[in-house]
């Protein structure tokens, strides 16, 4: 989500709209959906993906695993619910900076009050990216796990999972980015530690991809 994007009117959500529906409204002149809810549906397909693979694992040669496997399917499925949730949450949020700029500013305490919207909101249009790398590192995590364990004759979808979970977490990082540069110093230090997450998840999703394409090749 940038500043020059707002959402539509519609009031469909992401995980009601159907995905042709989707990319039509993605590639339109109208101003969302835009990277905000695609790093927030990359999370939710990375998420999918580790949930079917783990499904997959089921088979009566993983009873030994099967602990671990309910757990991940468990938690990569509510990891999509949350990813898609954000997708929303990212035009809510996009809403609410459009209103703070727009309110007036004609007095003091106008501009005041105004200057406090607007922060408030940038703030919390960053945090939504924010906590979508929190859902690619949780995703990423699930992946890893998965992938000793996993069915072999799946074992690519774990590194599109990764690959999809980094994707989440860089596109994050441009929306997280955005925002912040219209905060103080001191507000926009709340999102250092989440940036530097967003280093190790990318390492760690490359290393995760090297370790699949290992598995297929030997």
């Amino acid at each position: 989500m940038s500043q020059d994007t707002a959402p539509s009117q519609d009031t469909t959500t992401f995980g009601e709209s159907t995905i042709g529906r989707y990319l039509d409204d993605l590639a339109a002149k109208i101003p969302a959906p835009g990277g905000g809810a695609v790093a927030a549906l990359h999370a939710a397909q990375g998420a999918a993906l580790v949930a079917m693979v783990a499904r997959y694992t089921t088979r009566a040669k993983d009873a030994d695993n099967r602990p671990v496997v309910d757990r991940i399917i468990a938690a990569a499925d509510a990891a999509r619910e949350r990813a898609l949730a954000l997708a929303d949450a990212d035009a809510a949020a996009f809403t609410a900076v459009g209103a703070a700029y727009k309110l007036p500013k004609s007095t003091d305490a106008e501009t005041a009050a105004r200057a406090d919207a607007v922060t408030a909101a940038l703030l919390q249009a960053a945090r939504v990216p924010a906590a979508v790398v929190a859902e690619a590192d949780e995703i990423l995590s699930l992946a890893t796990d998965l992938l000793p364990i996993g069915n072999p004759n799946v074992v690519t979808d774990i590194g599109a999972a990764a690959d999809a979970a980094r994707a989440a977490a860089t596109s994050s990082q441009l929306n997280i980015a955005i925002n912040v540069a219209s905060l103080s110093e001191g507000h926009g230090a709340e999102f250092a530690p989440v940036l530097r997450t967003i280093d190790e998840i990318v390492a760690r999703a490359d290393a995760l991809h090297t370790d699949v394409v290992a598995a297929i090749t030997g």
